[in-house]
């Protein structure tokens, strides 16, 4: 594994060998080869040079302690890693040596680095996020017609069905996925100023220079060096910040029905997951427990990058210097909740016997809505409602149903009839639109209308 120990709750394997040492040599070798192909070219460098480069671009002779400890004497990845790869060079071709990161800044390879592993990391967050739909769009499907217990403020309401909930999960991610690729889309550009973000190393050609570069990569170009502009990156870390939250949404959803009082979700078991070091009975909502560590820990990340994003004219002074392990932090937290929902998510399990047994538990107290309606036609609304209100009360000192306390009540059976009695703590019978705004929820139709 890439991970350390320490990192191993807050990661996924693919996302950590993304932003491991070796993937971070890589991408910025990638691009400082990608800088000498396009001059060479273009004829600003020579052809040999660019050759020498290339050949001399793989990331198994540098010495990652001595660039750490270089970083932290420069304050940035670029200076040492050039320092280091202009070393190298030299000793295979002194001439080659002079032209190593032509026309570019520190800046220019740490940030294009960054956005190559941000490139890197687009596939797989995309890929767990489209895990998790199928398996909400299944959840969604199968259960359209599972009825369960609405729940306001943690105590039980009117039912609803857990189709319904499942196609609101899966819509919010939905929304958060066209947020994130949006995002994504914006920041995947390149970074290529020089000094003070003109290219005046490179006089007229920069432009030129900098499409070129940004093609070999496969980043969009910019309408000019963003140095000390992070707001496409700062857009990206919110996207994030939005689907972990939203993921932490459904994680507590399923924490809370899978506690044994409620026992109506419990996800996937298995050899390893989800048991106590003590406790032989315990099977642990894991995945949702993952999400919601996540989920707890970004909205700090995302605070810290946007503070950060205050920059001094045209290079920051400690803003920029801060954000890459913010973003790293942000990508891998933002992944690590994506896989561990998806995989709770394709194997968890509804019991609709205890569904339907702690709606029944209620003695029909969730239907005093759905009677005072009916009253209220009759005798107005505030009328039912202190009858209903007394009936509730009574029902549940005297531990009867609510309808056996309704059909002792005068003025409700000289209302409603037997018949309609009889059906009052159907759960069916109340559902209102809520298998509509199932189907347009999987439809996409939950959006904003003109």
């Amino acid at each position: 594994m890439a991970m350390t120990l320490i990192d191993s709750l807050a990661t996924t394997d693919q996302l950590a060998k993304v932003f491991s040492d070796n993937s971070v040599l890589r991408a910025a070798l990638d691009f400082e080869v990608a800088l000498a192909r396009v001059e060479a070219r273009l004829g600003i460098i020579s052809e040999s040079a660019a050759n020498v480069i290339a050949e001399t671009g793989s990331t198994e002779k540098f010495d990652i302690a001595v660039l750490t400890r270089d970083m932290r004497g420069s304050a940035t990845f670029g200076v040492p890693f050039v320092k280091m790869l202009t070393e190298r060079i030299r000793s295979r071709d002194r001439e080659s040596a002079k032209f190593v990161h032509w026309g570019a800044t520190s800046q220019d390879v740490a940030d294009t680095t960054l956005i190559l592993l941000l490139k890197k990391s687009k596939p797989v967050l995309l890929g767990d996020i489209g895990r998790l739909e199928r398996a909400l769009e299944k959840l969604a499907e199968e259960h359209a017609s599972t009825v369960m217990l609405g729940r306001t403020l943690m105590q039980a309401a009117p039912p609803i069905t857990f189709g319904l909930k499942a196609a609101g999960w899966l819509a919010a991610i939905r929304r958060c996925q066209v947020r994130l690729e949006q995002a994504l889309s914006e920041a995947l550009v390149l970074q290529f100023g020089g000094a003070t973000g003109t290219l005046a190393a490179l006089q007229e050609r920069g432009i030129e220079v900098g499409k070129a570069l940004a093609k070999e990569l496969e980043l969009g170009y910019p309408d000019a060096p963003w140095h000390t502009h992070r707001d496409r990156l700062g857009a990206l870390v919110c996207a994030c910040g939005v689907l972990t939250a939203s993921l932490g949404k459904v994680a507590r959803d399923i924490v809370l029905l899978s506690q044994n009082e409620v026992a109506e979700l419990s996800e996937p078991s298995g050899s390893g997951r989800g048991g106590s070091s003590t406790m032989p009975h315990k099977q642990n909502p894991v995945g949702s427990v993952l999400a919601l560590a996540a989920a707890n820990r970004v909205p700090a990340l995302v605070a810290s990058y946007l503070s950060a994003m205050v920059q001094e004219h045209e290079r920051a002074a400690g803003g920029w210097q801060s954000e890459w392990s913010t973003v790293a932090d942000v990508i891998q937290a933002t992944g690590s909740a994506v896989a561990a929902v998806a995989e709770a998510a394709e194997g968890l399990k509804v019991d609709v016997k205890r569904m339907q047994q702690n709606i029944a538990a209620t003695n029909g107290l969730i239907f005093a809505e759905r009677a005072m309606m009916l009253l209220g036609s009759a005798l107005g609304r505030e009328e039912a409602h202190k009858l209903i209100q007394d009936a509730t009360r009574r029902s549940v000192s005297e531990g009867k149903s609510l309808v056996e306390v309704l059909r002792e009540i005068p003025e409700i059976t000289n209302t409603l009839d037997s018949d309609t009695l009889a059906s009052l703590d159907d759960p069916r019978g109340y559902l209102g639109v809520a298998e509509e705004f199932r189907k347009r929820l999987l439809a996409g139709k939950d959006g904003p209308k003109t």
